[in-house]
């Protein structure tokens, strides 16, 4: 069972990420008071908790999930190209995969080497749309599943 272990946004481009522990999320806002909340297919990031810790391990080292600055962080789950298209659901609230995150320098201005080491196998995380709006908090039940035809 895959489960949501981390919530963050920022109010700012650029800004420290604030953790919370009960976010809603909404088709025209996505994650309410972040800054990428605009209709799109980047509303909401996912990052998955195995994906990190593999990025951490190739560089020896621990390192807060903020870093990636992504939204949600869920454990029990990877991503990879053919989940896009494909939806996760988080109790009430459902989001489309709609490409891979990719990481970018500023993860280097983070800690150095760690856009590399988030490149293979989508260690990135996922960038979403909002396709049905909820309520989520940490513990909540994430679930993968193909896009209904």
């Amino acid at each position: 069972m895959a489960i949501l272990t981390g919530i963050a946004t920022r109010r700012a481009s650029r800004s420290a990420m604030e953790l919370c522990e009960v976010i809603d999320i909404s088709t025209e806002r996505g994650l309410l008071g972040d800054s990428r909340g605009k209709p799109g297919r980047r509303q909401v990031t996912v990052l998955s908790q195995e994906s990190w810790q593999a990025a951490c391990d190739s560089l020896h080292t621990d390192l807060p999930w903020t870093l990636r600055r992504a939204n949600l962080l869920v454990q029990g789950l990877t991503f990879d190209a053919s989940h896009v298209g494909w939806r996760l659901r988080l109790g009430d609230a459902e989001l489309e995969i709609c490409y891979e995150c990719d990481p970018c320098p500023r993860m280097d201005e983070q800690h150095q080497g760690l856009t590399a080491a988030l490149q293979p196998d989508w260690r990135g995380g996922v960038c979403c749309r909002v396709i049905r709006a909820g309520t989520v908090r940490l513990g909540t039940r994430v679930s993968l599943e193909p896009a209904a035809l």
